[in-house]
């Protein structure tokens, strides 16, 4: 698999074939699957105090990134998700 990055930047494209910029805000295994936590650079360089949009991608075995097919596998993923950024929360304070 391609390494991907903690605060890599690439651009993805949308279903109607518009490009955007995202940065890579966590990464994790689960259930011997990999994901990665993402947001839209746009919306990361505004000076604002309202919650940052997330997006969670599944990582195949080549390094592509592709949605998450089920309602059961992302429910699991957002909640293991939820718990790695409180732990990073923690460590920041």
């Amino acid at each position: 698999m391609e390494e991907i990055q903690i605060g890599e930047v690439f651009t993805i494209s949308d279903d109607e074939g518009q490009e955007q910029e995202v940065e890579v805000m966590g990464l994790l295994e689960l259930n011997g699957e990999h994901y990665a936590a993402v947001s839209f650079v746009e919306d990361l360089e505004e000076d604002t105090e309202e919650d940052i949009d997330m997006f969670i991608l599944k990582l195949d075995e080549e390094g592509d990134l592709s949605m998450i097919e089920t309602d059961e596998e992302f429910d699991q993923v957002s909640q293991a998700f939820d718990e790695y950024f409180k732990e990073e929360q923690k460590v920041q304070e």
